[in-house]
């Protein structure tokens, strides 16, 4: 039976910083939520100011305006979501230097332990204390920022990203990422087994045999002519595959979703051309170097979300500046 520790009596004090001193004395701290950003900075004294503020345009210029009032230099602000985004680049404008520490529970973010404190951390105003604390001793690290030229391309990227992973359910059965309507849906309930036929219902053949069916076509032979000379399926066993019930509703449902991924996949296109241009004006002056070329398995991917210059976007990449080693991202992977 284990013994129990002795028991502490009565009250006790700490004096966690003592014997150090303030690396940071012109430091804030912000906490920033969905309406209200509170930002604390020192005193006179060794005391706090808090003040709080809205999150409009203009209450982040007075939030800069505040902080010169103070001869504030530096800013560590803490915060989920995209909600700090505005005020850093504001902050940034009027020539602070910025320091983000994602909240703990986010998804990046190097300093989110640094700010873990007692329990009974329950208010904004705490908080933003409790930050601009540990910034004016230089107990925080920024996580890290990129230049504003790569912000806008890691923007266009991660919204490529969603682009790609809104447009599959419409063309693949996947009920537990879309439980709705899709191409592969809609063929299975006419009993049409198009995906046994062909290896991806996505490719040439499988293509040409959906928009065949929406143009009316019901003949499963002639469906099955359709298909590409490499295919490995017969004419006969694919033509058995295509023999459907051919219900309206469930073309119609077909069609539809047709029409969605092919919505998609041209924002695709459009974002592509987008990504490319910005590509371009980033670093124009940096020499690209060799390029090695790609392995032959990668050179022949069929992947539907490969970009359409790929070996563009290659050279771009070798000429575009990655993180340094270490180098913890908000959210940049």
């Amino acid at each position: 039976m284990s013994r129990k520790g002795k028991r502490t009596e009565g009250l006790e004090e700490s004096h966690p910083f003592t014997g150090m001193s303030q690396v940071n004395p012109n430091a804030a701290g912000v906490d920033i939520g969905a309406v209200e950003i509170v930002v604390c900075v020192a005193g006179g004294e060794r005391t706090q100011v808090v003040k709080a503020f809205g999150n409009y345009t203009v209450d982040l210029q007075a939030i800069g305006r505040w902080l010169k009032e103070y001869d504030v230099k530096t800013v560590a602000m803490e915060s989920t979501g995209v909600y700090w985004i505005p005020l850093f680049e504001e902050l940034e404008r009027q020539g602070f230097e910025c320091l983000l520490t994602l909240a703990p529970g986010a998804s990046a973010g190097v300093s989110s332990r640094s700010l873990r404190r007692v329990a009974g951390r329950k208010s904004d105003i705490t908080d933003a204390q409790w930050i601009q604390t540990l910034h004016s001793y230089g107990l925080l690290e920024s996580s890290f920022r990129p230049q504003a030229e790569l912000v806008a391309l890691r923007t266009l990227l991660r919204h490529r990203g969603q682009l790609v992973e809104h447009r599959s359910p419409h063309i693949l059965h996947t009920p537990a990422l879309a439980p709705g309507a899709s191409v592969q849906k809609a063929l299975l309930q006419m009993n049409v087994q198009l995906s046994q036929a062909v290896s991806d219902i996505t490719g040439v053949t499988g293509q040409t045999i959906i928009r065949a069916i929406l143009s009316g076509e019901r003949d499963p032979q002639k469906l099955a002519s359709m298909r590409e000379p490499g295919c490995k399926k017969s004419a006969e066993e694919i033509g058995k595959a295509l023999t459907g019930t051919w219900r309206e509703e469930h073309l119609f449902i077909l069609k539809q979703s047709v029409e969605m991924f092919d919505f998609y996949t041209r924002q695709v296109q459009a974002c592509d051309e987008e990504i490319e241009r910005v590509y371009g004006l980033t670093r124009p002056d940096w020499e690209t170097g060799d390029i090695l070329p790609l392995g032959e398995r990668k050179r022949n991917s069929h992947s539907k979300n490969r970009p359409q210059n790929p070996e563009g976007i290659r050279k771009h990449l070798k000429r575009t500046p990655a993180p340094t080693a270490g180098a913890v991202s908000a959210g940049w992977t």
